[in-house]
C-alpha cells in the first residue's frame, strides 16, 4: 500500500468511527450472502407457509332501507419499495439512542499527512511483529556464528547448567581482561552458537552475551551475534546493546531495521535522531528533515548531535546533504559525534580527539576506529596497535595495516617509520639487521608489546643461534603473541635454562615434560619483576599444565592452597568437562587493566581448567603471556 492509500485508509477509519451508529442499523439489512448465480441456477424456494388468516366477518348492513348499491369503493394497494418490493416494517418508536464514537484520538488530515509510513501502519494495525517472512525466520534454539565444526565450543556447553550462575557471570564480566589470549579464548565462546540454558530466555542470553562483547571492544563480533536473531525478537536490552555496536561500527544504518520495526518504543533524544535517519534511508527524506527540524527547534539533543544526524540523514539524497557541521563551543567528543563525524568524512578537531583518547574512554574510541575503514590509515595503524594488544585485532590484520602504509607514498611520521621497520624486519639481508629492525619495534610498554605482536612472524623467520641467543627471549614472546609454538620451541636447544626464553618455551611447548626444577630455581633467582612476580606465574602455570606438582609452587611465590567460591566453580565445571563454563568463568576471573591484578592462585586455576576441558592450546599461550608480561 503505497503513503496516499494509508493516509486514505487512516481517513476512512474516522469516518467509519464517527458513523459508527448509522452501520449498527443497517448491519441487519443482509443476513445471508447474496447469490451470485443467473436466475434459475439456485436451488428452488421453498414454498412459503401460508399465514394465518382471521375470520372474515359478515358485514353489517346499515341501518334503514335498503336502497340501490353504490360504487365499490378504492382499493388502496400497500406501499411498495422503491424496487418493487415490499416496504420493511416500520421501525419501532422505542429504539435506544445510538452512542456516539470518540473521536478525540484520531489524528487530523494534517496531523496524517506528516506521519511516517511506519507510523500510519500503528495507526491502521498494519506492521507486522516480524519484518522476515515465515520460511525465513531464523530458530532461537541456538544463537550464535561459530559452530562447533568452525571452532566454536559444543552447543549443548551451557543448554543444562543453572540459568542463575550462567546469568551471574554474564553479568558480572563487565570489563578488559588482562590477558590477550584470554580476550581471544573468551571471544571465541560468547560467539559460538549455543543453546540458552534450560529456563533462559534464548533472546536475553544472547543479549548478556553481546553485552560482554561491547565491554571487551568487540563490537563487530557483537553487531554478528545480535544479526543471528531476527529483529522481531529483539529485547529491550537487546536492542541496546545492539545500539551502541552499530555505533562503535560506524554504522548507523545498519540498526534501521529495529528501529523501524519498534517505531516508538523508545522516547530518547538518540532513538528519535535514529528514527529520522532510518526515515531518510527508506525515501522518506521529507520526513525525516521535518523531523530533525522539529527535534532542533525543541533542542532535545546538543546542537552538534543534531547538526551531525543531519548530515548523515542528508546523505541518503538531496535534502540536507550540504548541512554545515560547527564544531564551535563542543567540549567534548561523545561515541554519537565520533560515529557519525567518521562515518560522513567530517574532520572533529585534534583537541576533542586527544582529550577523548587520554579520557576515562579513551580505549572505546581506540577500539572503535581501529575497524574504521573510512579512517586515514595513519591514524588507523595508531589506533590498531591499542587495539592488538587487547586481542581485538590478529599479527595478520596489523601487517597489512602496515603494508597499505608502506605502500602509500603519501604517508609520512611514525606510521611511515614503523612500516619500513616491519619491510626491513621480514626482508632485510641478515638476520642481525632483521632482528635491529625488530627491535627498533619492540619498545617499552604496551607500546612494546604491540610491536611484539606486528614481528610475531619475522621473529619466525630468524634462524636459531648461539648468536642470537641473547634476544631468544624476546623472539619467542614475539612468536607466541600470535600463537607460533612450534617456531618457538625450535630454540629449546639454544636456550639457556632459566632465562626469560626457557621459560616460555617449558609454557608453550605442546610436546614438552615435566619442567627442570633446577632451573625453575635459577629463573627465581635471577627474577627481578615486582615481588618476583614472574617467577609466581611461572610456578602457577607449570602447576596447572601438570608440569610441576602443585607443592613445589609455594616455594617460588605462588600459593595455590586457597580456595574460594571462585575457584570451586571452575575446578567443579573442568571436572565434569564443560569447556564453555571454563570459558565463562575464567574470563570472569581474567578481569583487570594490567597482569598485577592477576594472581598466581587465579592463574593456576584457569590453566588447569583450560587444560583439562580441551583447551590445551589457549592454556599454554595464556601461561607464557602471564610470565612473558608479568
Amino acid at each position: 500500500m503505497n503513503r496516499a492509500g494509508l493516509i486514505a485508509g487512516a481517513a476512512a477509519i474516522a469516518i467509519a468511527a464517527a458513523g459508527g451508529g448509522m452501520l449498527s442499523t443497517l448491519a441487519t439489512a443482509q443476513d445471508a450472502p447474496e447469490s451470485l448465480l443467473p436466475p434459475g441456477f439456485d436451488d428452488p424456494a421453498p414454498a412459503p407457509t401460508p399465514a394465518p388468516q382471521p375470520a372474515r366477518q359478515p358485514a353489517t348492513a346499515p341501518a334503514g332501507p335498503a336502497g340501490p348499491a353504490g360504487p365499490a369503493a378504492p382499493v388502496t394497494a400497500p406501499p411498495s419499495s422503491p424496487a418493487g418490493g415490499a416496504a420493511p416494517p416500520p421501525i419501532p418508536g422505542n429504539v435506544p439512542p445510538v452512542p456516539q464514537a470518540d473521536l478525540s484520538g484520531l489524528p487530523s488530515l494534517e496531523e496524517l499527512e506528516d506521519l511516517s509510513t511506519d507510523q500510519l501502519d500503528d495507526l491502521l494495525g498494519l506492521k507486522p511483529q516480524y519484518d522476515i517472512p515465515p520460511a525465513a525466520r531464523r530458530s532461537l534454539a541456538q544463537v550464535g556464528v561459530l559452530s562447533p565444526e568452525e571452532g566454536g565450543l559444543p552447543t549443548a556447553a551451557l543448554a543444562k547448567q543453572p540459568q542463575n550462575l550462567v546469568r551471574a557471570v554474564l553479568a558480572g564480566t563487565k570489563g578488559p581482561l588482562v590477558s590477550r589470549w584470554g580476550h581471544i579464548m573468551l571471544r571465541r565462546a560468547l560467539v559460538s552458537r549455543l543453546a540458552a540454558p534450560e529456563g533462559m530466555n534464548p533472546v536475553e542470553f544472547a543479549a548478556l552475551r553481546a553485552g560482554v562483547l561491547n565491554s571487551m571492544g568487540e563490537y563487530s563480533a557483537t553487531r554478528a551475534l545480535v544479526q543471528d536473531v531476527d529483529t522481531g525478537n529483539w529485547s529491550t536490552a537487546m536492542t541496546s546493546q545492539a545500539l551502541t555496536a552499530y555505533i562503535a561500527s560506524s554504522d548507523l544504518v545498519g540498526a534501521c531495521p529495529a528501529v523501524r520495526l519498534q517505531g516508538g518504543a523508545r522516547e530518547d533524544p538518540q532513538w528519535v535522531m535514529m528514527q529520522a535517519i532510518c526515515n531518510a534511508y527508506a525515501g522518506e527524506g521529507a520526513l525525516a528533515g521535518s523531523q530533525l527540524n522539529g527535534a532542533q527547534s525543541e533542542e532535545i539533543a546538543p546542537e552538534i548531535d543534531i547538526l551531525l544526524a543531519q548530515r548523515y540523514a542528508g546523505a541518503a539524497g538531496r535534502g540536507r546533504g550540504g548541512t554545515t557541521v560547527s564544531w564551535e563551543g563542543v567540549e567534548e567528543l561523545t561515541p554519537w559525534r565520533f560515529a557519525i563525524a567518521n562515518a560522513v568524512g567530517e574532520d572533529i578537531p585534534d583537541n576533542l580527539v586527544s582529550a577523548a583518547l587520554d579520557g576515562a574512554r579513551g580505549e572505546y574510541y581506540s577500539l572503535a576506529a581501529a575497524s574504521a575503514p573510512m579512517l586515514p590509515l595513519a591514524a588507523r595503524a595508531k589506533y590498531a596497535e591499542i587495539a592488538a594488544s587487547r586481542g581485538v585485532i590478529s599479527a595478520a590484520a596489523m601487517i597489512d595495516i602496515y603494508s597499505q602504509v608502506y605502500s602509500d607514498n603519501a604517508i609520512g611520521g611514525e606510521a611511515s617509520d614503523r612500516a619500513a621497520r616491519l619491510r626491513e624486519a621480514f626482508v632485510g639481508g641478515d638476520d642481525t639487521i632483521r632482528l635491529t629492525a625488530m627491535r627498533g619495534l619492540w619498545g617499552e610498554g604496551e607500546a612494546g608489546f604491540s610491536g611484539q605482536i606486528l614481528t610475531a612472524y619475522a621473529a619466525a623467520r630468524i634462524e636459531p643461534s648461539a648468536e642470537s641467543a641473547d634476544a631468544a627471549g624476546d623472539l619467542i614472546a614475539s612468536m607466541l603473541t600470535a600463537g607460533l609454538d612450534r617456531d618457538a620451541a625450535a630454540w629449546n636447544d639454544v636456550i639457556e635454562p632459566g632465562s626469560m626464553g626457557w621459560a616460555l618455551v617449558a609454557l608453550s611447548d605442546p610436546s614438552a615434560g615435566n619442567a627442570d626444577i633446577d632451573a625453575v630455581g635459577n629463573f627465581y633467582s635471577d627474577d627481578a619483576s615486582e615481588d618476583a612476580r614472574k617467577s609466581a606465574f611461572l610456578a602457577a602455570g607449570l602447576a596447572g599444565l601438570g608440569r610441576m606438582p602443585v607443592g613445589d609452587a609455594s616455594d617460588y611465590g605462588a600459593d595455590l592452597s586457597r580456595q574460594t567460591r571462585w575457584t570451586r566453580m571452575i575446578d567443579r565445571a573442568a571436572e565434569v568437562e564443560n569447556s564453555a563454563m571454563v570459558a565463562l568463568l575464567a574470563g570472569l576471573g581474567m578481569q583487570g587493566e594490567e597482569w598485577s591484578q592477576m594472581t598466581p592462585l587465579h592463574l593456576y586455576y584457569i590453566v588447569s581448567a583450560l587444560r583439562r576441558t580441551g583447551m590445551e592450546a589457549e592454556a599454554r599461550m595464556i601461561a607464557a603471556e602471564a610470565v612473558a608480561r608479568g
